[in-house]
C-alpha cells in the first residue's frame, strides 16, 4: 500500500526534486534529507517508505541528474505517477532501478493522501480511498528486468 503525495502542477523540475546546492554527494540518505524541499519544505517529514508522488505533465524536466532519482528513492518513494515525464528523467529512473508510472488519467483520479495499491506487472492502480481503478500501460519486460535487477549496471553485470 502506498500513500499519495499529490502536487497539482506540471513541469516539476529536477532542481525542485533535489536542489543543485546538494549535488556534492551521491549518498541517497543524505540527498533524501533535501528531497522536494524547494517545492514542499515539509515533504521529508510526511513521506514514508513505499509512498508515491502524483503530479501533472513533464515531471523531471530540467537538468539531467541522476541525483533526482537517488533523492526520491532515498526518501522512500516507491514510484512517481505523472501524466508524462521528461524523457531524460524517465530513462534515468529506469537505469537506476526506479519504476515510473505514466498515465494521463491518474493525476485527476488520485487525491493527496489517498491509499493506493499498485500492480506494476498488470498496469493497475487500485485507489483504496475512492474505490476507483486506474489502468496504465506497464513497462515492457526489458525495462522491468533492468528495474528488478536494481538498475542498468546491475542488469549488465548479472547478464554476463
Amino acid at each position: 500500500m502506498s500513500r499519495a503525495h499529490k502536487y497539482e502542477r506540471d513541469h516539476i523540475n529536477t532542481d525542485e526534486i533535489i536542489p543543485a546546492r546538494y549535488l556534492n554527494t551521491d549518498d541517497e540518505k543524505e540527498l533524501a534529507k533535501h528531497c522536494m524541499e524547494d517545492l514542499d519544505g515539509d515533504f521529508v517529514n510526511k513521506v514514508e517508505q513505499g509512498d508515491c508522488i502524483v503530479a501533472g505533465d513533464d515531471f523531471g524536466c530540467g537538468s539531467s541528474r541522476e541525483h533526482a532519482v537517488w533523492a526520491l528513492r532515498g526518501a522512500g518513494v516507491k514510484t512517481v505517477i505523472a501524466g508524462t515525464f521528461a524523457r531524460i528523467f524517465y530513462r534515468n529512473a529506469i537505469n537506476n532501478g526506479f519504476y515510473l508510472i505514466e498515465s494521463p488519467d491518474a493525476p485527476s483520479k488520485i487525491n493527496d493522501g489517498d491509499e493506493l495499491e499498485i500492480d506494476f506487472k498488470t498496469g493497475l492502480i487500485k485507489n483504496r480511498t475512492t474505490g476507483k481503478d486506474i489502468k496504465f500501460n506497464p513497462l515492457p519486460d526489458f525495462a522491468l528486468d533492468i528495474i528488478n535487477d536494481g538498475g542498468l549496471l546491475e542488469h549488465i553485470t548479472k547478464s554476463r
